[in-house]
């Protein structure tokens, strides 16, 4: 396994769910923290979105460790913000067997 090059500050968001007062809810993004990454590209593709064809672009994306439960720990449903790019965590999984480093399954999404 070579060593990850954590070169890329991300910022790791959460969305916080709040009633909208009609009997809905409205969604935010709170930020987590900063975390030092390294970004690594799939293949892509092209996905349907709510009213557009956006480009799906899946990542794999490596963070050091944290404890399950602890607020820097990303978690699938959140997301990394990097400037005006979005990258939406569909799974997370340690990438060693002690936890060291964490990958998370990522999709970035662009609209055509």
């Amino acid at each position: 396994m070579n060593a990850p090059h954590l070169n890329r500050a991300l910022v790791l968001e959460a969305v916080v769910r709040t009633p909208d007062g009609a009997g809905g809810f409205t969604e935010a993004w709170v930020v987590q923290g900063t975390l030092w990454a390294e970004v690594l590209p799939g293949s892509g593709g092209d996905t349907l979105g709510e009213e557009r064809l956006l480009s799906a672009v899946p990542y794999r994306i490596t963070v050091r460790g944290a404890p399950v439960g602890s607020g820097s720990r990303p978690k699938a449903g959140q997301r990394f913000r990097e400037g005006s790019r979005l990258f939406l965590i569909q799974a997370v999984t340690e990438r060693d067997q002690f936890g060291r480093l964490l990958t998370c399954f990522s999709r970035e999404e662009v609209p055509k």
